[in-house]
This record gives structure tokens, sequence and C-alpha cells, in this order.
């Protein structure tokens, strides 16, 4: 542009275009200064609303802690080891007392009725040990009598005599739980035989019982007397 454009005077028709432009640019301005109050007005509506919502959110939480605290005072009231009891009644406490002490008592009578039917029984055992015992000679003898008779005697009538009654004696003394132990033959056992002497034996291996000198018995599984044998070597 030159400096003849820059001096020549605004016409009429220019300040009417320049005040359009101006107007415009007002009404424009205007328009978003109305849009900006009316964003300002809503954000404030808003941020009312959330501080109504926050505040109601609160008392909430207030109410639900207050019953919760409450719910939990009165848990730890029934917990309290010293909270305050309810009184007992003197007679349940007595009858109780009662029961217990005829529990305990007919629990130490069970306890020595027991003992005592098991000192019976070894009692009663031990008084047929020593009688069966003391029956053990007997047979012996018989025994020893019955291998003495000659050879030409052992049919007459005393040597059967003899013999039945021993017979007789040892079938009872079964009966009664006497039994004869196993010796010749047997590997040598300490519980139940009783080793008088060693002896040469082609027959026997060494520990085996070789000869049986005197017969031994059991009551059941009480040993009433021990063989005495001679061990081979």
């Amino acid at each position: 542009m030159s400096n003849t454009d820059k001096n020549k005077p605004v016409s009429e028709q220019d300040k009417e275009v320049l005040e359009n432009i101006m107007e415009e640019l007002e009404a424009e301005a205007k328009e978003k200064a109305e849009a900006t109050d009316k964003k300002a007005d809503e954000a404030a509506d808003s941020a009312a609303e959330t501080e109504t919502v926050a505040e109601e959110t609160s008392e909430d939480t207030a109410e639900d802690k207050t019953s919760e605290d409450n719910a939990e005072g009165k848990e730890h009231k029934k917990k309290n080891p010293f909270a305050k009891k309810d009184k007992k009644d003197p007679l349940k406490e007595k009858v109780d007392e009662l029961n217990d002490r005829v529990m305990r008592q007919m629990a130490e009578f069970d306890n020595f009725r027991k003992r005592t039917d098991k000192e019976k029984a070894q009692m009663f055992e031990q008084g047929q040990s020593n009688v069966l015992e003391k029956l053990l000679p007997v047979i012996d003898n018989f025994e020893r009598g019955l291998a003495a008779v000659p050879e030409n005697e052992k049919d007459g009538a005393f040597a059967e005599g003899m013999n039945k009654i021993y017979k007789q004696l040892v079938t009872e003394l079964e009966n009664l739980g006497v039994t004869p132990i196993e010796a010749v033959g047997k590997e040598f056992d300490p519980n139940l035989h009783n080793a008088v002497m060693q002896v040469e034996s082609g027959e026997y291996e060494s520990g085996i019982v070789a000869q049986e000198l005197q017969k031994g018995y059991k009551f059941h599984d009480t040993v009433l007397r021990h063989s005495m044998v001679a061990v081979a070597q």
C-alpha cells in the first residue's frame, strides 16, 4: 500500500462496514460470556449436589459406625469376664456336688471290686498250686513203684490196682490243668528244665535234653516243678 492510500479519508460506506463488524464481534463475545456463565452455574450446582450427597453419606456412615460400636459394646459386655454373673442356684450346686461325690465313690468301689476279684483269683490259683505241688511226690512214688514191679507180677491184681489208681490220679490232675513238661529230645530251656549234669550222647546234639531224671509239671502256664534233666554235651 502506498502513502497516498494511507492518507485517504475513510468513506461513510467503510465506516458502516466497520460498525457492523464491531457489532458482530460484541454479539459473539456476549454469547460466549453467557455460555461461560451458564457453565459456571451448572458447575456450582453440581458441586452443591456433590457436597449434599457427601454430607448424607457421611451421616449414614456415622450412623453405621455408631450401630457397630453399640453392637461391639454389647458383645464385649457379654464376653467381659469381670461382668456381673448370674447368681447360681445353691440347691443345684449342692445336687451337683453330691452327684460328683457319688460318682467318685462308685468309681472307687468299682476299682476296689476289680482289684479284690483279681487278688482272690490269684490267691485261689496260688492255693491250688500249693496243693497240686504237694501231690507231685505221690505221682513220683506211684511211678517208681510201678517201675519196680517184676515182669511176672505186672499182670497181678495188686499191680493192676496200683496202675488204675495212678491213671485215675493223673487224669484228675490233667482235668485241673496239670500237665507234664516235655523234656527228652527238646532243646534245654531254663524256664522249664533244671540241668543237673551233662552227658555224652550219640543220639542228641549239644544243648538237647538227653535224659529226664525227674518229671516236671505245669499248672496252666505256671511251672509247678522244673524237670530235672541231663543235657547232651
